[in-house]
Order: C-alpha cells, then sequence, then structure tokens
C-alpha cells in the first residue's frame, strides 16, 4: 500500500495532513504509534495542545478531559502525573491501550526517533494568550527546541502563537484566522480581499496560513482567488477540514487541488488518497 502522503497534480504537490494524527477514519485521535508512524514516513501530521495544571501542554482537543480520555475534569485542574496515567478512548468511547500524551513526552520521542526528512507535526495551540504564564511559556520552549525543525506551531490567537515561537526562534508558525461565524459573515459581505489581507497582516511571519475549505470555496464561487495573495507573499495554504470521502467530497477537492493548496487536512488521509492517486 502506497503511503497517504500527498498528491501531485499539474505539478504541485499538495499534502495530505492527517488530522489529529489520524491515517484513516477510523482511528483514535492522537495515538502515540500513528504520530510516530507520520513522522517516520515523512507526512504531515497535526496534533491539538491543551494547557495542563503543571504549566505543560497535554495532546488533547477538548478542555474537558471526559470525551477523549478515562479523566474527569479539566485538563486545566489536572497535573501533569494523572494525566500520563489516563487512557485514551477511541471514536465510540471505548477505552484504549494508548495512553495520553503530554508535549514534553512526545518531544523525547522525537529526539529518540527522529522524523524522517520533511515530516512536519502541527502543534495547533487551542488556548490563547491569556492562558500563557512564563512557566508554560519555559516549558514549551524547554520541550520543543531540541526538535524545532520537525514542527509548526498554528493557532487562532496570533498573539499567543508569537509569545510561544518567540520562545523558540526555529519554529515555524501557522495562522488560522477562521473562527466563530467567519463564513457566513464572508457569505454576506464578500469581502474576501480585505479578510485575506487582514490575516496576512496579522502573521507576517507565518510559514503557513490555514483556511476552512469552506472559505476557500466560497471565495472562488464569489470569483476571487484567495490562495493566490497567499502564495504572492510566499506562504502556504492549508484548507481543513475534509471528514469523509464521498462523491461530494472529492469534488470539493478537486476545486482545492485546482487552486493549488498545498496542504488538505483531512479525517481519511489514506481513503482519500486512494480516491484520487493515479
Amino acid at each position: 500500500m502506497v503511503d497517504p502522503l500527498h498528491i501531485d497534480r499539474d505539478g504541485h504537490r499538495t499534502w495530505l495532513k492527517w488530522h489529529r494524527a489520524r491515517r484513516k477514519a477510523t482511528d483514535p485521535v492522537f495515538t502515540t504509534t500513528r504520530i510516530l508512524e507520520g513522522m517516520r514516513l515523512g507526512a504531515s501530521v497535526e496534533v491539538d495542545l491543551v494547557i495542563h495544571a503543571d504549566h505543560g501542554c497535554a495532546v488533547l482537543h477538548n478542555f474537558e478531559l471526559e470525551k477523549e480520555t478515562t479523566g474527569r475534569g479539566l485538563v486545566r485542574g489536572t497535573s501533569a502525573e494523572v494525566l500520563r496515567g489516563l487512557y485514551l478512548r477511541d471514536n465510540g468511547g471505548a477505552i484504549l491501550p494508548d495512553k495520553v500524551l503530554l508535549l514534553e513526552d512526545l518531544c523525547a520521542l522525537l529526539v529518540e526517533q527522529p522524523a524522517q526528512q520533511g515530516a512536519l507535526l502541527q502543534l495547533d495551540f487551542k488556548e490563547d494568550l491569556a492562558a500563557l504564564d512564563d512557566r508554560t511559556i519555559a516549558n514549551f520552549a524547554n520541550s520543543v527546541g531540541p526538535v524545532a525543525d520537525a514542527f509548526i506551531l498554528s493557532g487562532g490567537d496570533i498573539g499567543a502563537i508569537r509569545t510561544l515561537s518567540s520562545a523558540v526562534p526555529a519554529l515555524k508558525t501557522g495562522y488560522d484566522p477562521c473562527y466563530g461565524d467567519s463564513l457566513a459573515r464572508l457569505q454576506a459581505s464578500g469581502d474576501f480581499a480585505s479578510f485575506i489581507g487582514e490575516a496576512l497582516t496579522a502573521a507576517p511571519q507565518a510559514d503557513m496560513i490555514y483556511l476552512a475549505y469552506e472559505i476557500v470555496l466560497s471565495a472562488q464561487d464569489a470569483g476571487f482567488d484567495i490562495v493566490g495573495p497567499i502564495h504572492a507573499v510566499g506562504k502556504r495554504v492549508d484548507a481543513w477540514t475534509i471528514r469523509q470521502v464521498t462523491p461530494a467530497s472529492l469534488e470539493q477537492i478537486e476545486r482545492l487541488l485546482a487552486l493549488k493548496v498545498d496542504q488538505i487536512t483531512t479525517d481519511d488521509p489514506e481513503g482519500l488518497h486512494a480516491a484520487l492517486a493515479p
């Protein structure tokens, strides 16, 4: 089986990002095995980060523990020791043999098992600037610093991204300006040019701009190529998130490929690659 890493179309390579470290739709999220597999293969992989009680980060999406783990309560109120003893749950809620991963543990694993050249692990920071303190920033820098070249730090709060990345100068960054009812507002106003212009102004150092794929396609429907201005300033575009491989989503993906997005975030890289690869 060919590994689901990217699609080459008309001279342009579009990477298939393993959303929440899923290689295929049935995979549970954030398992150590899949993260390390993706990095070994040279894939683009994404994990989420939330802050725990000991001023570090856990590889989890939700601020509450119940849905993703065997724990209860808030991640923010849970110590690193307790988190390391919790087990992940699969997509149906069943308990897995895999335990919750902390950022410092993930970084230590990548020191022991270096990523293949070209692999990129996106750290999607789910908190805002107000959640950061000096201890959290220092712990982040100490963990990520030795393997910074394998990561890209992203999020929707550009202040938080700037603060964390300033402590790790080698760390690549990305910015996601899509939040709340941004799609509805854009469809009402039609001012896609201002939207992307403001995003580029807010994040001049970002390597990647993350856009909800619906916004990319709505812009095209309105006659505006939202990818072009991003490429024009030397940045890449990630279109997120394709949940399932269906006739409708494949039509959308073909449009994204024609627009030459640089990455498509998907919960089913394997299924998508199989459907699109020649």
